[in-house]
Parts: structure tokens; C-alpha cells; sequence
């Protein structure tokens, strides 16, 4: 592949938790240093170059719809809730891409049953984990960096992945100039400035024929001032005095430079043979301290070996314990899941049960009490007095009414009869 030379993992990173010369064989581990606090940032950048040699973020993260966790996401504490599933999710991603079948956890998963199937798929590649469970619940820290770390190892061994030399590209080097000192003047600057002012002045120069032509007229005006010129008139002494006083700025100094070659060369010539002279002194002295090493380092390591095979049947009591140990704890866990569980089902049973009992008895006081039976006597006496009002009323009415009808028909016979023409009346016309 071609991002397998872009990372790699350090000795002592292999299985992403600091381990120091003879860890896990049962030897004694060294204390950690001042650094390890921040060795799980490491672990974590290590741990997203090895996804993405996984290829996580077009198998995984786009199929389940997650965002990419950062360089540092398992490492420091952000969001509890969301890194558990997240570690979860991975874990589970990475089991299977290690050859064995897992189910991917869900949201409502118990936490506890999921902790313990990871660790246990994670003994069975043959990592240790001698850390309680718990430390896994929270979602980040160390020991989520070194779970994930070691599951991705596994998946890249699984798929036939393996680390190649880093190929370094090849930088052209520039050569370096060195500038030059203006103040400084040297005999082959000095020859150069005197062939460059020689070639000046041939290209100024004009061909002596033209000129011969142009300086004859002038030649014999100006012979007579030459005769003049060749005749000093200056005093030697002043002469003389005016050389001494200018000789010293005549002088040409060579000043030695720091920067050049030949200085370097003889101090590297120098140092050359004073380091030849101090290593034939210590040769010596460096060649027994070896060899006394030597000698302390085999007495180390076969009392190391004695040790180790004298302590060989306790440390597998203890090894055995711990398993034991971790595996109740386990059980402890589910056991105590299921109390919290059923504890809860019991309270909401007894509140039912309350609200129940609390009906059973208002219904029996209301069957009980006479209360309600007197009220319906005495409404019904009341109905009966309404009723012998309202039949009186009904009377009267009927009554009046009656009155009104005989009126108005005692009205119209009257009218009837004031109305009718006598017979002998329409005769007379």
C-alpha cells in the first residue's frame, strides 16, 4: 500500500501501552516517567492512521452515518454517552474485520455485557487486559486507546497488512555562496579589478589613426607645457614626507578569515588528532567498563532466569486468581444489573397495587353510607311538590283559556246578530 510507509509505530508502541524491558513475562516493570501521562495522545494518532489503513471511514462511518473522531477523540473527556458508543461501535467493527463474528452493540445494549464480550474477545487474540472493566465505561482514557489499539493490530495482521521502511524523498542541496567582504581586499581580487580596468579601457580607446589626424594640430601647442611638466619644481623633503604619510594607506592587508576552507581544514586537522589521543587514553578505561557490564549483566540475567522459574508456580496461582477475580466481578456486575432491575419492577408493582387498594375503598365507603339514598328521597319529595304546583298552574291556565274561548265566541254571536238585515226593510225597496 502506499500509506504504509506514512506511519510508523515506534518500538515499545506495539500493542499502544508503554511497556519497559521484560513486562508481561513476569519480570519486574520500570516506573513509568514524567511522559506517560500524554503517551494515550500517542497511542490515539497512531490509532486513526491505523483506521484509515482500515479503510473505517468508507465501511464504517458512512454506513452507520458517524462523524470522524479526531486525533485526540479517545483521549480526552468530551461527551461519556457518545464515546461509549462510539468505542463500542469500533470495537465491534474491528472484531469482525479480525476474522471473528460479533455483534455490532446497540444503543440500549447493557453496558456491562458489552464491556465483558470485548474483553473477551480481546483475551481470546491473546492480549492481556489486567484492568477492571469499568475503566472502559466512561469512553475515553488510556485503557479505551490501548482496547482499540490492540483490536486494530489484529484486523491489520488478519488482512495480511505488514509495516515497510519509510521511503524518504531525495532533496537537492543548494549550494551555498558566500558572500563576499567588500572591506576585505586580497591579492586575486586585486588582479581581477586590474584586467577588468585594463578591458575597460581597450573598449574606450578609438584607433590611433582616426586620433593621429585629430591631436596633430594640438600637438605642437601643448609641447611646449610638456617641457614645462617634466621639470619639477617640488621640494624632496616635502617629497618625502608626503610618502611617509600616505605609505600606510598604500599598504595592501590580507586580513584571515574565519570562513574559509583552510581554516576549517586545519581545525578539523586539529581536532582530528586530539581526539586520536584522548581515545587511545580512554580506550582502555571504556574497554573494561564494557567488559564489567558484560559480567554484571549475565550475573543479572541468569539470577533473573532463577527467579523466574522459583516464582513460576505463584505467579500462575496469581495469574489464575486474577482471572477468577475479574470474572466475579463480572458476574457481581450482571448480577447487580438484574437486582436494579427487579427493584425497579417491584416499585412500580406496589404502586399499582396502592392505587388499587385506594379504589377498593372509596367504592366500599360509597357503598356503605345511606348518605346518597337520602338524597334521592328527598329530591323525590321535592319532585312531587314541583309536580302538584305545576298541575295547579296548569289548571289555571286551562281555566283561563277556557274563559278567553267562551268570551270571544259570546263576541261573535253578537256580532252575527248586529249584523242581520230585516226582511220587511228590503221589501219597502
Amino acid at each position: 500500500m502506499a500509506a504504509s510507509a506514512a506511519v510508523v509505530t515506534p518500538p515499545g508502541l506495539e500493542d499502544g501501552v508503554p511497556r519497559s524491558r521484560g513486562e508481561g513475562a513476569g519480570e519486574v516493570v520500570v516506573e513509568r516517567g514524567p511522559g506517560a501521562a500524554y503517551h494515550m495522545f500517542v497511542v490515539m494518532e497512531y490509532l486513526v492512521e491505523k483506521l484509515k489503513l482500515l479503510r473505517y471511514e468508507e465501511e464504517l462511518l458512512r454506513k452507520n452515518n458517524l462523524k470522524p473522531p479526531s486525533r485526540h477523540y479517545f483521549a480526552l473527556p468530551t461527551n461519556p454517552g457518545e464515546q461509549f458508543y462510539m468505542f463500542c461501535t469500533l470495537a465491534a467493527w474491528l472484531i469482525n474485520k479480525a476474522g471473528h463474528p460479533f455483534e455490532q452493540p446497540q444503543e440500549y445494549d447493557d453496558p456491562n455485557a458489552t464491556i465483558s464480550n470485548i474483553l473477551s474477545e480481546l483475551r481470546s487474540f491473546g492480549r492481556t487486559a489486567d484492568f477492571p472493566p469499568s475503566k472502559l465505561k466512561s469512553g475515553y482514557g488510556e485503557h479505551v486507546c490501548y482496547v482499540l489499539d490492540c483490536l486494530t493490530e489484529e484486523a491489520l495482521k488478519y488482512i495480511g497488512f505488514t509495516w515497510k521502511r519509510p521511503v524518504y524523498p531525495i532533496e537537492e542541496l543548494e549550494e551555498e555562496t558566500v558572500p563576499e567582504d567588500d572591506a576585505e581586499l586580497t591579492l586575486n581580487k586585486m588582479d581581477e579589478e586590474f584586467v577588468e580596468e585594463e578591458t575597460d579601457n581597450e573598449d574606450n580607446f578609438i584607433d590611433l589613426n582616426v586620433l593621429k589626424a585629430l591631436t596633430y594640430r594640438s600637438y605642437m601647442n601643448e609641447s611646449a607645457k610638456q617641457e614645462d611638466i617634466l621639470e619639477s619644481t617640488t621640494d624632496a623633503a616635502e617629497w618625502s614626507l608626503e610618502v611617509e604619510r600616505v605609505l600606510p594607506q598604500l599598504k595592501v592587508t590580507i586580513r584571515t578569515d574565519n570562513k574559509d576552507w583552510r581554516i576549517h581544514v586545519d581545525q578539523m586537522h586539529q581536532h582530528k588528532s586530539g581526539i586520536e589521543s584522548a581515545l587511545k587514553e580512554t580506550k582502555g578505561y571504556l574497554d573494561k567498563l564494557h567488559n564489567e557490564i558484560s559480567r554484571t549483566l549475565e550475573k543479572i540475567g541468569s539470577r533473573e532466569k532463577y527467579i523466574n522459574n522459583q516464582l513460576e508456580p505463584l505467579v500462575q496461582e496469581y495469574r489464575a486468581a486474577q482471572a477468577q477475580l475479574s470474572e466475579a466481578r463480572e458476574r457481581y456486575q450482571q448480577g447487580n444489573g438484574g437486582v436494579t432491575e427487579r427493584t425497579r419492577l417491584l416499585s412500580e408493582v406496589t404502586e399499582e397495587l396502592e392505587k388499587v387498594k385506594q379504589e377498593m375503598e372509596e367504592k366500599g365507603s360509597s357503598m356503605t353510607d345511606g348518605a346518597p339514598l337520602v338524597k334521592i328521597k328527598q329530591s323525590l319529595t321535592k319532585l312531587k311538590q314541583e309536580t302538584v304546583q305545576m298541575d295547579i298552574r296548569i289548571g289555571i291556565v286551562e281555566h283561563k283559556l277556557l274563559q278567553s274561548k267562551l268570551k270571544e265566541k259570546s263576541n261573535m254571536t253578537r256580532d252575527m246578530h248586529a249584523t242581520v238585515i230585516p226582511e220587511s226593510a228590503i221589501g219597502s225597496y
